[in-house]
């Protein structure tokens, strides 16, 4: 930190910090009171604890909301991608982006396949369609592509790219409940899409996780793997696990689903007021939604140029801690750089990933963040970047 800085910091601990309590990164949203408590008391009298009536309710209002055929709840988002890669036997590669939560490419491994990183849009944070293209092989079985903060991939030019070679295109939609693209939900994509429900979710079930698909046999199939592959005859067809969802987190699930558009919308009035607070502070820039594209927002980010802003990213983090913000770095280190994947890249570069990698730092946004809370947000990192010169982190 350099002597300016330090002098700033101390004038600052002087005057204390901009909000008396954490404002923290998510806030759990859409939470029922005493509806769901009844819901609860239901459960509890039935004895059925898993895949009972809340668990079929859930799935049959989610398919509707989506505008798929078949919707399969499981414990979570990620076994959901586990058993989807699972069904489809699959063997060889899988493409995917860097750019997203290792959980993705777990699901990948897992299944004894072998992940094969594709850079990243610079504009979207989603992976770059041209980027896939590059890394299709002999060997590729299938491409994973992700919703980044709920903002829609390219799944026309990624459909078309699966349909051409004959391959699964599968999604990891699990920012992404209530997002559109072109007017349609994402859901109904590819061969199947998988959203998580866990708490810093827009519909949470406390945890949980929902495949939507149109594809009645791979439907069929999904039911039997999460339940230890038993399709209800004791006669295992398929190697499954326990990724059977509770009956009380469908019900919590299904309570939230009724607001989550309203969620959305005041998600998207939040990102765009950061935008036009932070729009001239030099050395930040924003995820960009796609033409025709609505994004959840399930988290708002900057990406900071050190150079142009003047400080380092890690610099203003900690700024932002001491004013009680907090934040978070999603996704920093992409996966291609972490430890258990380092040997598993192929080495080709991932410029893009690693630059928005790098410079990202994730803000607070839930619906029940006060826009005055959001100007505070602003006006710390503002105060950050017209302090000058650039420190350490």
């Amino acid at each position: 930190m350099t002597i300016s800085n330090v002098a700033k910091a101390e004038i600052g601990d002087l005057v204390g910090p901009s909000f008396e309590k954490m404002v923290p990164i998510v806030n759990p949203e859409g939470l029922p009171g005493e509806e769901f408590l009844e819901d609860v008391r239901k459960i509890v009298a039935s004895k059925q604890l898993t895949n009972g009536k809340y668990v079929r309710t859930f799935e049959e209002a989610a398919a509707a909301y989506l505008g798929v055929k078949h919707c399969v709840a499981v414990s979570s988002c990620t076994s959901g991608l586990l058993l989807v890669l699972r069904c489809l036997n699959l063997r060889g590669e899988v493409i995917l982006p860097s750019f997203t939560f290792h959980a993705t490419a777990h699901a990948v491994a897992w299944n004894g396949l072998k992940p094969v990183f594709a850079d990243c849009d610079a504009n979207t944070f989603c992976v770059d369609a041209a980027a896939v293209r590059e890394q299709i092989s002999a060997r590729t079985a299938a491409i994973l592509g992700v919703h980044v903060f709920g903002n829609p991939a390219p799944v026309k030019e990624l459909q078309e790219i699966s349909e051409r070679l004959g391959i699964a295109l599968v999604f990891d939609a699990a920012h992404a409940f209530g997002s559109k693209t072109k007017g349609k939900c994402v859901g109904g994509f590819g061969t199947a899409e998988v959203f998580s429900l866990s708490p810093t979710k827009l519909v949470v079930g406390g945890e949980g996780g929902l495949i939507a698909t149109h594809d009645a046999r791979l439907a069929k199939q999904l039911r039997a793997a999460r339940n230890y592959g038993d399709p209800g005859n004791y006669d295992s067809e398929i190697i499954g696990i326990n990724a059977r969802m509770g009956e009380m987190n469908a019900a919590l699930a299904l309570r939230g689903m009724g607001s989550v558009d309203g969620r959305i919308a005041r998600r998207n009035e939040i990102r765009k007021r950061y935008e036009r607070n932070l729009r001239d502070v030099a050395g930040n820039r924003f995820q960009r939604v796609a033409e025709g594209g609505t994004s959840s927002f399930k988290d708002f980010s900057v990406i900071v140029d050190e150079q142009a802003f003047g400080q380092t990213r890690g610099w203003l983090i900690g700024e932002l801690r001491r004013n009680n913000i907090e934040t978070r770095r999603y996704f920093s280190p992409p996966v291609h750089l972490q430890k258990v994947y380092r040997e598993v890249w192929d080495g080709r570069p991932l410029p893009v990933t690693e630059a928005i990698s790098s410079g990202i730092v994730s803000l607070p946004i839930y619906s029940s963040l006060t826009d005055e809370s959001v100007d505070t947000i602003c006006d710390v990192i503002r105060r950050a970047q017209q302090s000058g010169g650039v420190g350490s982190a």
